[in-house]
């Protein structure tokens, strides 16, 4: 029978995610995530081939984690102007109970190596923007958006003004205030109006 693995993988991402909030994608090589987790180079070799696809790991594990909430508290709200406020406020609330990898979606997936990345990884990564498309083409419609102006003031909204609360305090090395999500949830309702101004 076989010895079962000492370090999971998710073991070894979360080290990596570590490395990359500290220090950037450049800090997250095959051997300082083998001496984060006390573990032998050979453990992560046998779970990724190589440099490239630990980076690539590490960005689409955050990434799909970030998405799945941010996509169900859309979801969560029937009408689309709430549903707007709520992205916007999941946004903040997600960065505050994951600082680490907050930090880490800071940066690009171009900084984590996707040039590089193997067909199954960029498949991977291109279904994941596919659905932030589709799911922003669809609140746009449902909020009324009307062009190219009114879909960018919906990405404005829900994505960029959130993302500016986060970045200004992380990248200070600061917490998050108490009153972040209230923030960027009253900002977001500024740009897409609300029930009292339909």
């Amino acid at each position: 029978m076989a010895r079962p693995a000492r370090f999971a993988t998710d073991q070894l991402l979360d080290a990596a995610v570590r490395l990359a909030a500290a220090s950037g994608p450049a800090g997250v090589t095959m051997s300082a995530v083998a001496q984060t987790v006390g573990a032998p180079s050979g453990s992560l070799y046998h779970r990724f081939p190589g440099r490239n696809a630990l980076l690539a790991e590490v960005w689409l594990r955050t990434v799909e984690r970030f998405q799945e909430g941010y996509f169900a508290a859309i979801a969560a709200e029937a009408d689309a102007w709430r549903a707007g406020r709520a992205a916007a406020r999941h946004v903040v609330a997600w960065s505050r109970a994951h600082p680490e990898e907050a930090a880490l979606l800071l940066y690009r997936a171009e900084d984590f190596g996707r040039a590089t990345w193997s067909e199954e990884h960029a498949q991977r990564a291109d279904r994941g923007e596919l659905r932030v498309r589709s799911t922003f083409g669809a609140l746009a419609k449902s909020l009324g958006a009307d062009g190219e102006r009114d879909s960018e003031r919906v990405v404005l909204a829900v994505v960029d003004l959130p993302l500016s609360v986060v970045r200004r305090h992380l990248r200070a090395g600061r917490p998050l205030p108490a009153h972040a999500e209230d923030l960027a949830e009253e900002a977001a309702a500024a740009l897409l109006g609300g029930e009292n101004q339909r």
